[in-house]
């Protein structure tokens, strides 16, 4: 019997050899598809490893990554071939289990009858007198026939019920072999998610990166130059006038009030910064004032905005080489201190999408404004004049594309006309292609005459953007035909104390005393002249 039973579970066994080589030879293939496709992924990573070594090889950085990531893309899609494939078999497995265990099922029951049966008629003697009890020779040969064959069917039924418990064991220990082939492709499809994402992240970074750094257009009625000295000189307003008596250095003149303390400024705070005092911190605030109103009446909605940004609205508004140059960073914060409230007042409206009917948007604001100003500098630099702190009038517009030229003239006329209605000559000076920073499609200095120095100063900006900050802060209009990127515009009103420079020396009178133009004398009390101290 043992012999006999060894024979059948080798048989099984033997039966069940084609069932594991079909799974196994599945899960070969598989392995060796995304064998193929990891190597891919390798020698890019070489490859890439490689390009890092060079800053100046960025662009082929991001185009190895880039088909780095599509190659990573495509493994995964292979592993969720190879996950639907062995789900597939692993159905498969699950009808053919069904199968053998309901054949099981079956054969155990009618082995269970037979068994019954047999202890019903389990002794000798009964089957002998079964034989026996024959009526005649052809009947004793038939009984004895159906009493063999009932022992071998017997036999064959322990047989057919151990051959199929064999054929279920060996297709449960398949099930769960292909079952964790699945796991682990699951898990490994996971992991390449994670590396797939992190890559997508850095790639993104990377794009940002580099478009962070691709100039704006400028545009073609741009003068071509080198830098500054390569800017033209495009309209005088107002007579510059050398008065018959020295004009004293501006730290002097306001001194002369006691109107600065710049050594109780370096002990607070360190160089770069000042005390105002007295009439001369009421003519700053004066001045503020007035520029306010102006822009009012001229339609201006007035604002005070966020003196502190976060870091994308700063690289929204601004490049990285004028971000490094400018702005001071909250420590431990996402939070940079505002160089001109123009960086928060377009950024007021990123990820906006503005209907068309409500453009445009012109905005004035007030803010103090603080700045590195990195480098040495000249005698008439230093006093008030480059600070890391200073306060300011802006205004800004967002405006539909075919309107951005309109406005870029309205902005620098407004500064010429208040500059003009404080008894202060400008000119404007066209910014050559060379002095333009890099979002700018055009800009236009406005610079203040001084007596002192018998040249013009700058003492503001008026700047056209184009699309450039809108791209960046995903500013966007929706009219009729769609949505599109919004123009940004910026033009400095009045920038105090530098501007102060400007006042003071002409409206300085020979006795010392300061004169107050009209237009301001509302917001000094009615004064018409403060007196030297």
């Amino acid at each position: 019997m043992m012999k006999r039973f060894f024979v059948i579970l080798i048989s099984c066994l033997w039966l069940a050899v084609p069932l594991f080589a079909q799974s196994n030879k599945l899960i070969r293939e598989l392995e060796s598809k995304r064998g193929a496709l990891q190597k891919q992924i390798a020698e890019s990573e070489s490859i890439l490893k490689d390009t890092k070594k060079d800053v100046g090889s960025q662009l082929n950085s991001l185009a190895v990554l880039t088909g780095q990531i599509e190659e990573r893309k495509r493994y995964i899609m292979a592993i969720n071939n190879d996950v639907e494939a062995i789900q597939r078999e692993l159905a498969s497995l699950e009808r053919q289990l069904h199968g053998l265990e309901k054949d099981l099922k079956d054969k155990k029951k009618k082995y269970e009858a037979s068994v019954q049966y047999l202890y019903k008629n389990k002794s000798i003697e009964e089957k002998l007198m079964f034989i026996f009890s024959a009526k005649n020779l052809g009947q004793t040969y038939r009984r004895m026939r159906y009493v063999r064959e009932y022992a071998t069917y017997q036999r064959l039924q322990g047989e057919e019920i151990l051959k199929k418990q064999e054929q279920i064991r060996k297709k449960k220990a398949e099930r769960q072999q292909v079952k964790a082939a699945k796991e682990n492709l699951l898990q490994e499809r996971e992991s390449e998610k994670v590396k797939l994402e992190e890559q997508e992240k850095d790639l993104q970074e990377k794009i940002t990166r580099i478009m962070m750094t691709i100039p704006n257009i400028i545009d073609p009625s741009v003068p071509i130059g080198k830098d500054d000295s390569c800017n033209v000189e495009i309209e005088k307003f107002g007579e510059p006038v050398v008065p018959d008596f020295e004009i004293p250095y501006h730290a002097q003149i306001m001194e002369s009030f006691d109107g600065l303390d710049l050594d109780s400024a370096r002990d607070v705070a360190g160089n770069g910064f000042y005390y105002l005092m007295g009439d001369i911190a009421r003519l700053h605030s004066a001045v503020i004032s007035y520029a306010r109103d102006f822009m009012i009446d001229r339609g201006f909605t007035y604002c005070v905005p966020p003196f502190m940004i976060r870091s994308n609205v700063v690289t929204g508004v601004m490049s990285f080489d004028e971000m490094d140059a400018m702005m001071y960073k909250i420590e431990g914060e996402d939070l940079y201190l505002i160089g001109t409230s123009e960086h928060s007042m377009i950024g007021k409206f990123i990820d906006k999408i503005i209907p068309e009917e409500q453009l445009p948007k012109t905005l004035t604001s007030y803010s103090p404004c603080f700045r590195k100003e990195k480098g040495a500098h000249g005698i008439e630099e230093r006093g008030v004049y480059r600070i890391h702190q200073f306060e300011k009038q802006e205004m800004i517009v967002v405006c539909k594309p075919e309107d951005s030229k309109m406005w870029f003239d309205k902005l620098w006329q407004n500064t010429v006309d208040l500059f003009r209605t404080l008894d202060i000559p400008v000119r404007t000076l066209e910014c050559c292609s060379g002095d333009l920073a890099d979002l700018k499609v055009k800009s236009i200095d406005v610079e203040a005459w001084s007596p002192r120095q018998k040249k013009y100063f700058e003492v503001g900006s008026c700047s056209n953007l184009g699309d450039a900050q809108a791209r960046r802060l995903k500013i966007r209009v929706v009219g009729e035909g769609g949505k599109y990127f919004a123009h940004t515009l910026n033009n400095t009103v009045v920038a105090p104390p530098r501007m102060l420079i400007a006042f003071l020396e002409n409206n300085l009178c020979e006795d010392g005393s300061v004169k107050i133009p009209k237009a301001l004398q509302p917001y000094m009390g009615g004064k018409e002249k403060i007196e030297v101290k």
